[in-house]
């Protein structure tokens, strides 16, 4: 195959093409306003071009072939684009970018009372953690996983969700600015990893095929057997879900370190003890 042909949507979808566009125009029209850091442009175009080549290239055709690589798509979707798009920090750039009427209409919007409630519930730790999980666990069953296969509507409906889901749990552990304290954004990191690797062996132990949707369909690798296939994707989800918070927990100790407030605490500390 062609490399160029690897780019060809597998399914086009109209929604994926001009939410990743409106999002580069955005951030490109907010950095010729705003003073970014060249790591900051390296996570976001990293994060955005991610969650765009799993979900509208030749990729996809994997993912709804194999069970493995669609367990990568979801990490990609979950975890690793919205984790470094939320660590690009760019609000500011977007905000920058957004025409007048665009700025006014979101003020508009974030002052309506119900939409107000719906955030304060969602980004609740508990309800954070619970979403951020539960996902998960829903498009995992195997009843539910073999309609979202074969129904496109829901299949995207699934991604969307992933995608979403993912930025609005990592934004709100990775927010230096939340009104969360770290050790609460710690914890949340930390609540998510248990039920996630449980999921993943749950799914690895199993000695019977959970999702026959891929044979019905056809796998891509005719070589591996549906077990194989299964116990692949159960180890990416296990082993993955430590590590991504492990990380995040590493980048929220490290700030926590670095701000202003703490360097100054640090210094009082050590003038104490001199004294």
């Amino acid at each position: 195959m062609n490399p160029l042909q690897w780019l060809v949507p597998w399914e086009f979808s109209f929604a994926v093409l001009m939410v990743t566009a409106v999002a580069a125009m955005l951030f490109i029209r907010g950095s010729l306003k705003c003073k970014l850091l060249f790591r900051q442009k390296l996570c976001f175009w990293t994060g955005l071009l991610s969650l765009y080549v799993v979900s509208h290239t030749q990729i996809d055709y994997y993912s709804e072939h194999e069970f493995f690589v669609h367990q990568l798509q979801s990490l990609v979707l979950h975890h690793l684009g919205p984790f470094l798009i939320v660590l690009s920090c760019p609000k500011e750039a977007l905000s920058a970018g957004l025409p007048v009427a665009g700025r006014r209409l979101i003020r508009m919007v974030s002052g309506w009372k119900p939409l107000q409630c719906l955030v304060k519930v969602l980004f609740h730790p508990a309800a954070a953690v619970t979403v951020f999980v539960g996902l998960i666990a829903f498009w995992l069953l195997p009843p539910i996983h073999f309609i979202a296969m074969l129904d496109w509507r829901i299949y995207r409906l699934m991604n969307w969700s992933m995608v979403l889901n993912g930025l609005m749990f990592w934004g709100i552990v990775l927010d230096s600015h939340s009104k969360w304290s770290p050790g609460s954004r710690i914890v949340m990191m930390l609540a998510v990893i248990p039920p996630q690797i449980l999921i993943g062996a749950l799914i690895f132990f199993t000695p019977h095929e959970l999702y026959p949707i891929y044979t019905l369909c056809g796998r891509a690798f005719t070589g591996m057997s549906s077990i194989t296939d299964q116990q692949i994707g159960g180890l990416i989800l296990w082993m993955n879900a430590a590590m991504m918070s492990v990380i995040g927990i590493l980048i929220v100790i490290h700030k926590e370190l670095q701000s202003p407030e703490s360097i100054l605490k640090s210094a009082l500390a050590a003038k104490k003890s001199l004294d």
